[in-house]
């Protein structure tokens, strides 16, 4: 019953994209998009991940266990920095974990990976997050063990000769990454693939006020056209895709690209849909972390409250739908995948567990937004570039009761009550 109502749900929202049962096997999936790339026998696909958080690491392990098999045809890989120690007591963390999962222990004992765990675990010696990943663990979702990943530290190799570059980097750090990305990729003939995971934004206020998207400071970084850069969001978990839970993806952007790549990420635990506004869904990535913090500090506030989170909903997608007409020209309804992808973010994910910890406590705004064990809280940078630029009087707007010019961020109390706890203090 439940899988004959979620094939109802995906039929509803493919946008025009091929459906599941049209798609083909494993390898002539890849076989297809290998021929659109241009691909020769003994000329393997090359696709990196840049930036190992969650979303990138499960996306490069996710690509693995379904194509890794074709050895000859595809090489998956994926680039973090080198020397990131992991402390002591996520060591011993990860030695329980270890240890509860036969196998993972197994795989461990079969590569004579398992003793260096051991020796962490007593503290007689110091991993490294490149080292642990390569044995598929990401340091900020340790509780999900991955598949054995090839891990690249110098990003030069990494890149220069990709076919296919996943940005899985925080959007506060994709500029930088990416122009040096571009040192590297100034003897290219051929142009790279992009696809960006990062959701946030830069806040631009010359010539007029407008906001940077990360598939936009790609472009600007690299000259790479956008035609060739892709926005993949959700909704989903991504610890739970990795399970192999029920989980959706969208991906935007041109359809010379768009339509081809939805259907080779595709899978049958994992549906990806297609859409052309890039633009409504790269913002309302930004934006849904934004909310997710204030969803996170509602919940742990009034204990759980099913009514206050319901209000909490709707004033927050009001606020949502309103920044999103200011900012893009036509935007996409707050519908169908985009309203799912707001709600499994309010409801679930680092930037509702900050909110939390925050509430409870635990947490506070000074001890910076990058957190151990979960990575960059996307949702805090977001704050702030939201609230500059609404704020912005060439944006102003008539305040519906006042009658009187505004800045927009005085209709969004929500997101000003944000800024006072994260970023004024």
């Amino acid at each position: 019953m439940v899988g004959s109502i979620m094939g109802v749900v995906h039929n509803a929202y493919t946008n025009g994209s091929v459906g599941v049962q049209n798609c083909n096997g494993v390898e002539e999936k890849l076989d297809c998009l290998r021929r659109l790339i241009g691909k020769g026998d003994g000329d393997p696909l090359r696709i990196v991940s840049v930036g190992a958080g969650a979303w990138g690491s499960v996306f490069a392990a996710l690509l693995q266990d379904t194509y890794g098999q074709f050895r000859d045809k595809i090489q998956i890989r994926i680039w973090r920095r080198a020397g990131r120690a992991v402390d002591r007591a996520t060591a011993e963390h990860l030695f329980e974990v270890i240890n509860s999962r036969e196998d993972v222990l197994r795989r461990l004992i079969r590569r004579c990976a398992y003793l260096k765990y051991v020796e962490a675990r007593l503290g007689d010696r110091t991993l490294f997050a490149d080292e642990i990943l390569k044995d598929g663990f990401c340091l900020n979702m340790i509780e999900t063990p991955l598949c054995p990943l090839k891990v690249v530290t110098n990003l030069q190799e990494a890149v220069w000769d990709a076919d296919i570059v996943v940005n899985g980097l925080p959007s506060t750090e994709t500029r930088e990454i990416f122009e040096e990305i571009s040192k590297y990729w100034k003897e290219r003939i051929t142009v790279p693939i992009i696809i960006s995971l990062s959701k946030g934004i830069e806040a631009a206020l010359e010539p007029v006020p407008h906001i940077i998207t990360p598939t936009k400071m790609i472009n600007q970084a690299t000259r790479v056209p956008m035609e060739n850069i892709l926005y993949l969001g959700g909704p989903n978990i991504a610890s739970e895709i990795y399970n192999k839970e029920y989980a959706n993806a969208r991906i935007c952007g041109a359809e010379k690209w768009r339509k081809p790549l939805a259907k080779f990420l595709r899978q049958p635990h994992f549906i990806v849909w297609d859409n052309s506004d890039l633009v409504t869904h790269e913002v309302m990535g930004g934006l849904k972390n934004v909310y997710a913090i204030g969803a996170g500090m509602v919940a742990a506030l009034t204990n759980e409250s099913a009514t206050s989170k319901s209000v909490y909903f709707a004033h927050c997608t009001s606020e949502m739908i309103f920044i999103t007409h200011l900012l893009a020209e036509e935007p996409e309804k707050l519908a169908g995948p985009l309203l799912a992808d707001t709600y499994v973010t309010l409801l679930k994910g680092r930037n509702a567990w900050y909110g939390q910890m925050l509430a409870k406590g635990q947490l506070r705004p000074d001890m910076g937004d990058s957190i151990s064990g979960k990575g960059m809280i996307q949702g805090v940078s977001a704050v702030e570039a939201f609230f500059e630029l609404l704020s912005q009087s060439s944006l102003n707007v008539l305040h519906p009761e006042e009658n009187k010019p505004v800045a927009p961020v005085e209709l969004c109390p929500i997101l000003k009550t944000l800024y006072k706890i994260l970023i004024s203090r």
